[in-house]
């Protein structure tokens, strides 16, 4: 916070986590409000979540400091207020500016300081980490999720009547093409309209629909016969640049091999059923199941569980297994992590695999959550797929790829037999082990998936 005269500057705070920027989503007040202690003033998205940034002090607001859309790094002034009893002018050079929808929040959860810089009159505060369920990272193609069809109380007027519009972002790319979001048939849950919505409303009714957004879609000559067809332009930021750079990275830096192997399931299956029907009330998954057999080939194999430390020149093995999960969402991949998940009964990683991945899905984990894995388990079968060759989840060493379960021929005993197979494939980096101790990890895999009883001895 900084002073000019009687009026205050509030800065962009530190967000945590290396985060030096953020983009302005929402103002939750105008020139000319009154502002009382922590309160919401405005709604930023970093890179890692959507963030419900509160003022640390009251008074009236007298400018603005940027628009909805802008990026603002770190340091830089939000919102300049005045005492109550100021006249409520604008400093000069400050440039002021309204938005025309409000919308609630999400679950808010605690965790960051608001990271002041000095100042006679400097309060402590705390900034309200909100990562809102229907909001998505700002890229075009990506569809928010809404996790209730419930409107929030006040905001903004569209989403009275019609359909529910939660996420401003969603209103936004509507007013900016003149369409009307209220009146779209809304995909996601208790009908509300989401991007994708917006977008295929655009697709149907072609440019004369709005004014068009130069940074969304934007025409480009054609070489050939005129089809009036558009180019979609998606600009790379929030998520999915964040997601893009670590991806880059791992590729540049890790020198990764797959293994792959084909197993029998059809074991685990039924010991699956078993569990879940002495303990319905504690339901296990597949994923979980795969999870503590990963926890146990770790035990085995920790020179997977490590990083390579490139500047100091050394593989650090770390003590805890922080177990990712790699969970698509509608706006990226993201890859929550459950800490020291060797420490967890099987009961309780099914538990705690459920709520991170819905979660997840839901963009409500708070940043700490998607940072500080070891070790990822990947299962791509979802999508109906049998195998991937994916790419490490940088700094991590390896990581586990788990294929859709079918039914296949399969020789039992010598026997010609029908059998649940999938596929089991581990990308490791090369650096941390040879082949020795990532064909070791995975064939201990695959037998304790083939003869789950092997567990036992190493519970």
């Amino acid at each position: 916070m900084t002073t000019v005269d009687s009026t205050r500057v509030f800065l962009l705070p530190d967000l945590g986590e290396g985060l030096t920027e953020a983009e302005i989503v929402q103002w939750r007040v105008a020139v000319g409000d009154e502002v009382t202690v922590d309160q919401v003033v405005v709604e930023v998205e970093t890179a890692k979540a959507v963030v419900d940034v509160p003022c640390p002090y009251a008074g009236r607001v007298v400018a603005l400091h940027g628009a909805a859309g802008e990026v603002r790094p770190v340091g830089q002034p939000l919102v300049t207020v005045a005492p109550l009893d100021a006249a409520p002018t604008e400093p000069a050079g400050h440039a002021t500016y309204r938005e025309e929808e409000r919308a609630g929040s999400g679950n808010v959860l605690i965790g960051y300081g608001t990271g002041h810089g000095p100042g006679r009159r400097r309060r402590r505060s705390r900034l309200t980490v909100a990562p809102e369920p229907t909001r998505p990272a700002p890229v075009p193609a990506a569809a928010p999720v809404a996790t209730t069809p419930a409107v929030p109380g006040g905001g903004d007027p569209s989403t009275r009547g019609g359909s529910p519009v939660i996420s401003p972002i969603v209103r936004r790319l509507a007013r900016e093409h003149g369409i009307d979001a209220t009146a779209l048939h809304g995909t996601g849950p208790g009908g509300v309209v989401r991007r994708a919505d917006v977008e295929a409303a655009l697709a149907a009714t072609g440019p004369a629909a709005g004014t068009g957004s130069p940074t969304t879609v934007t025409a480009v000559p054609d070489p050939g016969p005129a089809t009036g067809v558009e180019d979609l332009v998606i600009p790379l930021t929030g998520v999915r640049k964040v997601i893009a750079d670590k991806l880059s990275r791992s590729r540049r830096e890790i020198p990764e091999v797959t293994i792959w192997v084909d197993v029998d399931a059809t074991g685990l299956l039924a010991t699956r059923a078993a569990i879940n029907a002495a303990s319905p009330d504690q339901p296990v998954s597949i994923l979980a199941l795969m999870a503590r057999i990963c926890l146990s080939g770790l035990r085995r194999f920790p020179q997977l569980n490590a990083r390579v430390d490139g500047e100091a020149q050394r593989i650090v093995q770390s003590a805890g297994v922080h177990l990712g999960i790699a969970a698509q969402t509608d706006w990226g991949l993201v890859v929550p992590v459950l800490r020291d998940a060797q420490r967890l009964t099987t009961a309780e990683l099914g538990a705690a695999l459920a709520e991170t991945t819905a979660a997840a899905r839901a963009g409500t984990l708070p940043p700490a959550r998607l940072t500080g894995g070891t070790f990822t388990l990947n299962n791509y079968g979802v999508f109906g797929v049998d195998g991937s060759t994916p790419i490490i989840n940088h700094p991590e060493a390896a990581l586990l790829g788990i294929g859709r379960i079918v039914d296949k021929p399969w020789v039992v005993d010598g026997q010609l037999a029908v059998r649940k197979v999938t596929q089991l494939s581990l990308t490791f980096d090369h650096r941390v082990c040879d082949g020795g101790v990532a064909g070791g990890f995975l064939r201990h895999v695959a037998d304790c998936v083939e003869q789950p009883a092997l567990l036992i001895a190493n519970v």
